[in-house]
């Protein structure tokens, strides 16, 4: 094998009668080099795209939540969650009421979804509150006092928003703002929505835009007074010790929570996100991976000029006893070392490229990309699923030249020479 190695590579290093050759050969490096270099910087954006999306919903959002089937409330939700809490693979557990409401500050509004907590059990679930990034969640874990409940204009409730719906608002801490909830009171009139102004004590930034713009916190009592539900929670939220178990441990609480339960999970919740991720991944390695098969058919189209001009050379090898194996593997060996110069130059390119992109954050539009830059996050199983690709599909592209070049018979090259 050591002579058909050197052999090939004096043929790529000589001198080409036709240029033309030469300038194939190079488009055909280059071809491999460009299509490598793009597979990963793509599968490096898909990846960092799908890692950065689970690591902010996991941190904004439970492993596990128990709701009721009739979706009526959770009543005695006290006992029932420690009582949950020290269930098999439960880290923490924390009640919450969910609630669609309409916020507006003067001629300003948006839609939002409050959730009514208790601060020191909802940072065992979530990371939403320890990413406020103006104010403070402090105001939420005072006491609701009585006054207030007999007469909530004496005062004004604290709020927590995202960055976005303050943005929307445009507010800032300390502003207030006027909360109506759909769930209003019968009136002589019909139905009334109620309403009641809280004041903005913190702002959080989770950098996931779906947040951001759309979610809100209040203390539990606040929201049990202002949706009409006393004492009454709609969601008891749980943080497990294994995420990926998250289905089987919900099955386990619904079961210990006893009918009219049902659990859901951050898998279930989010199946269509990371479905349409991976299919987004699949696609883009087929899509780009056309350069790779583009560059391949080049080194078919060089190779088959290098046939036809060496076809002197070959018969004259063949003519001192090289056998046509040996003169196969020539060219077959003519093609790896093309490839696999264009596939190390790519992969190098590549890694670089996406390291580059991963330290300088190119910025993206969050409402639609529901993150705020452009994510890399280039993984080493990807380079040798790419090498292989690439080295496989060149390979192929080099039988046809090489098994012609096998086939010259040495008195038909020869008889005019």
């Amino acid at each position: 094998m050591r002579f058909e190695l050197f052999v090939a590579a004096r043929y790529l290093r000589a001198k080409r009668r036709q240029a033309v050759v030469g300038v194939i050969t190079a488009i055909s490096v280059a071809g491999v080099t460009v299509g490598v270099a793009s597979l990963i910087i793509a599968l490096a954006i898909t990846n960092g795209m799908s890692r950065d999306l689970r690591e902010r919903l996991l941190s904004s959002t439970a492993h596990v939540d128990l709701m009721r089937v009739q979706s009526d409330g959770i009543r005695d939700w006290r006992p029932l969650t420690d009582r949950l809490r020290r269930l098999p693979h439960v880290t923490a557990a924390a009640p919450g009421l969910y609630e669609q409401v309409l916020v507006s500050r003067g001629a300003l509004s948006g839609g939002a979804q409050l959730k009514g907590i208790v601060p020191a059990e909802e940072s065992t679930v979530s990371d939403l509150l320890s990413s406020i990034k103006e104010g403070s969640s402090a105001p939420l874990s005072q006491p609701v006092e009585p006054s207030v409940e007999d007469d909530p204009n004496r005062s004004t409730p604290p709020l927590v928003i995202g960055h976005d719906l303050a943005n929307t608002l445009d507010a800032k801490v300390g502003d207030t703002v006027l909360v109506t909830s759909p769930q209003g009171g019968l009136t002589p009139f019909g139905m009334v929505p109620k309403y009641q102004r809280f004041q903005i004590v913190g702002i959080f930034h989770s950098g996931f835009y779906q947040y951001d713009s759309s979610f809100g916190f209040i203390r539990l009592a606040d929201a049990q007074r202002l949706f009409g539900e006393p004492d009454v929670i709609s969601v008891i939220s749980f943080k497990v010790d294994d995420l990926y178990h998250a289905d089987r441990v919900g099955k386990e609480i619904e079961a210990a929570a006893g009918p009219g339960f049902e659990s859901t999970n951050w898998m279930e919740q989010n199946r269509e996100l990371f479905r349409a991720l991976r299919l987004e991944q699949i696609v883009t390695f087929i899509v780009i991976g056309l350069i790779v098969c583009v560059a391949a058919l080049n080194i078919l189209i060089a190779l088959t000029m290098m046939v036809m001009e060496k076809t002197k050379d070959i018969a004259v090898l063949m003519s001192f006893g090289v056998q046509p194996g040996q003169v196969r593997r020539i060219f077959l060996m003519q093609g790896f070392l093309i490839s696999l110069l264009g596939t190390v130059l790519g992969l190098a390119l590549g890694y670089v490229l996406a390291w580059a992109g991963g330290h300088y954050r190119f910025p993206l539009s969050p409402d639609v990309y529901s993150i705020d830059y452009l994510p890399f996050a280039p993984r080493f199983s990807d380079g040798i699923i790419v090498a292989a690709v690439s080295l496989g599909v060149s390979l192929l592209a080099t039988l046809y030249p090489s098994s012609s070049a096998a086939r010259v018979l040495p008195a038909e090259a020869l008889r005019y020479e």
